[in-house]
């Protein structure tokens, strides 16, 4: 390969597109002396083209006048941020209007941010720089999401599993995290760690993950170690939804009355996040069918997690479960096998 073919400069990511509109030339000028060291800049003069320019060029941030003829920067940001495709695009304002009111409507309208001209350049360099940078923290959330669930379908896989029943199970287990009182933050946390639970079968050798007949002794305390693995797999965390996740992956198989596994932890002593995976895991597994068994019917799968309140699952847990039947169904039949 030679210089001609291989130019690593061309690698190099190129400067976030900002796009500025405004129906007076000489603030768009401002704008671009401003901006053009550090952005690449995209122009518009009224609201319906930067709609265009919107939907055509997906800028990572758009700078909006409110008072243009026309359409108003208040009912261009209203439908950028009614099309999915632009919706996730930041808005801030830049105009003239300055009063509480003014800035309650823009944020109403769907704006992260207000300058009020005339313009400061070292304001407008410090606003962009840290909206740009919270989008880039959203992207990076975002991927470390994926991979963390990308990983919790590949164990299931493994393990001659479908996709769905992550889905559902994490589903359920959000539903049973609300119940009990979580709020949406940490209710979403348990639903984007639970597809990790399963983890650790990675580690599993085939000839015992996939076994068509019943494991020794030997063969189910290998089987038993993928709760550690899942652990280690994980990692420690402090806190967040990569602490929930090790959580979950050490100790879903534990049992309310002590005889789970891997540290015969009993009551209380397992995490809450837990506790309501093993009900959500084993519940899913019942009223699935596999290669190996029929799906139970959800009255029979609802007797056996009667049966094991107390036993296997935390008995008030069980209780709640059972009271969202209705909504757990619903998640069923949304995410069916196909």
């Amino acid at each position: 390969m030679n210089d001609q073919t291989f130019k690593p400069a061309a690698l190099a990511p190129q400067p976030p597109l900002i796009l500025a509109v405004d129906d007076e030339a000489s603030n768009l000028q401002l704008l671009r002396q401003i901006l053009q060291d550090q952005y690449r800049l995209l122009f518009a003069k009224d609201g319906a083209r930067a709609l265009e320019l919107a939907r055509q060029e997906r800028p990572a941030l758009i700078l909006l006048d409110v008072m243009m003829p026309g359409m108003s920067g208040h009912d261009a940001c209203r439908q950028l941020k009614a099309d999915p495709a632009t919706a996730g695009i930041p808005v801030i304002f830049v105009t003239a209007l300055s009063s509480l009111e003014d800035e309650v409507e823009g944020f109403d309208a769907g704006a992260v941010d207000y300058i009020t001209k005339p313009v400061s350049a070292p304001i407008v360099r410090a606003r962009v720089r840290t909206h740009l940078s919270l989008v880039r923290l959203d992207e990076l959330k975002e991927t470390r999401l994926q991979i963390v669930q990308r990983l919790g379908l590949a164990a299931e896989y493994k393990d001659n599993e479908t996709g769905m029943h992550v889905i559902r199970m994490s589903h359920y287990a959000r539903l049973l995290g609300v119940a009990v009182g979580m709020d949406e933050t940490q209710a979403d946390d348990l639903l984007h760690a639970a597809p990790m639970h399963d983890v650790g079968k990675i580690g599993i050798p085939d000839r015992i993950l996939q076994k068509p007949a019943a494991l020794d002794k030997d063969e189910w305390a290998i089987m038993q170690s993928h709760a550690l693995i899942g652990g280690d797999i994980i990692g420690e965390h402090a806190h967040g939804m990569l602490k929930l996740a090790r959580d979950i992956a050490l100790t879903h198989h534990e049992k309310w009355d002590g005889s789970g596994y891997p540290n015969g932890l009993a009551g209380s002593e397992i995490p809450l996040v837990g506790r309501i995976v093993a009900i959500a895991d084993v519940f899913d597994a019942l009223t699935s069918a596999r290669p190996y068994k029929a799906a139970w019917p959800v009255e029979e799968a609802v007797q056996y997690m009667k049966q094991q309140r107390g036993r296997h699952f935390d008995p008030e847990l069980v209780d709640l479960f059972l009271q969202q039947l209705p909504a757990i169904c619903a998640i069923k039949d949304k995410w069916a096998e196909h």
